[in-house]
């Protein structure tokens, strides 16, 4: 990800407002490995800045994928998650109970959609996404260990 310097270079030469608010956001970004939820961000930038609201964050957030400077994850774990990581393609391996997402790099690039299955799609990527239980989830006994996470949990 760009430091908060770039980002805040790049929003300002493509006509976007740099606010005070967004500088935090890309603080609260910078170097974050756990692909935190909006909330999460939020509540990371409001212990800095207790006026910053739930919108701004969301609104930065989709600005900052739409422009391709982070990703927006759908990992099947609730809320949408978001990768600061762009940089370099990679997977994810994400714990089944906890919702906990990880980076995988392992190079998939000979993947193909069989000739004739394309059914119409034209393909322009590959996500692998690797399901199971991470170490903290493994050694914490639990009744209902296929659980789907609520988004709620520890990133």
């Amino acid at each position: 990800m760009k430091t908060p310097a770039e980002l805040t270079r790049l929003f300002r030469d493509q006509g976007r407002k740099v606010t005070p608010q967004r500088q935090c956001i890309f603080r609260v970004l910078e170097g974050d490995v756990t692909h935190p939820t909006a909330e999460t961000i939020f509540e990371s930038a409001r212990a800095e800045m207790e006026t910053i609201s739930l919108k701004t964050v969301y609104q930065t957030l989709n600005e900052l994928a739409a422009m391709g400077e982070i990703a927006a994850l759908d990992l099947g774990t609730g809320p949408t998650r978001f990768d600061p990581n762009v940089e370099i393609g990679h997977h994810h391996l994400v714990c089944r109970r906890c919702g906990k997402a990880r980076d995988l790099h392992l190079d998939f690039s000979g993947v193909t959609v069989p000739s004739g299955a394309e059914a119409g799609y034209e393909v322009e990527g590959t996500e692998v996404i690797f399901r199971g239980l991470c170490g903290s989830c493994r050694e914490s006994p639990s009744r209902d260990r296929d659980q789907v996470p609520s988004g709620t949990g520890p990133v």
